[in-house]
This record gives C-alpha cells, sequence and structure tokens, in this order.
C-alpha cells in the first residue's frame, strides 16, 4: 500500500512541476522548499490529530441559586455584621 501511495504522490508532485515549468531534477531551492515541506507535514499530522481527537475540558457550572438565598455584595467600606 505504501508503494502506491508513494507512487501517486510521486505523479503529483510530477504533475505540479510540470504546471509550474520546473525541470527535473529540481534546482536545489526548490527541491530542498520540498522537502521542508515533506518535513513540516510529517509532524503536522499528529499535532492536528492530537488537536482534534483530545477531549476539551469541561465547563462545570454552579447549580442555580435561589432568590431568597441570593445575597447582596457588601459595598466597599462596609463591615459585615453578625455574630
Amino acid at each position: 500500500m505504501g508503494y502506491l501511495i508513494s507512487l501517486g504522490v510521486g505523479f503529483g508532485v510530477g504533475l505540479l512541476y510540470w504546471l509550474l515549468k520546473v525541470q527535473s531534477p529540481a534546482p536545489p531551492l526548490i527541491a530542498l522548499a520540498g522537502l521542508l515541506g515533506m518535513v513540516l507535514g510529517e509532524h503536522a499530522i499528529p499535532v492536528v490529530k492530537a488537536q482534534i481527537f483530545t477531549p476539551g475540558a469541561t465547563v462545570q457550572s454552579a447549580p442555580p441559586s435561589s432568590a431568597s438565598s441570593a445575597k447582596k455584595p457588601l459595598a466597599p467600606g462596609t463591615a459585615k455584621e453578625g455574630g
């Protein structure tokens, strides 16, 4: 299966060279850019998979409070009374 994928990708690159009018073998700068793209693509796939398939953090919400238990916030400079 790997050979078929390699053949298909090589065919695609050959078409790209033909469209860009680049001779094969490619000039060194174009060849190095292609190799860099392959390396980045190879390392990007696991990163993207980890971002997509890692379950995200769940958001926990507090239970709704009733109106009778709601307290007003203290105004600045006032002391809480109680005893």
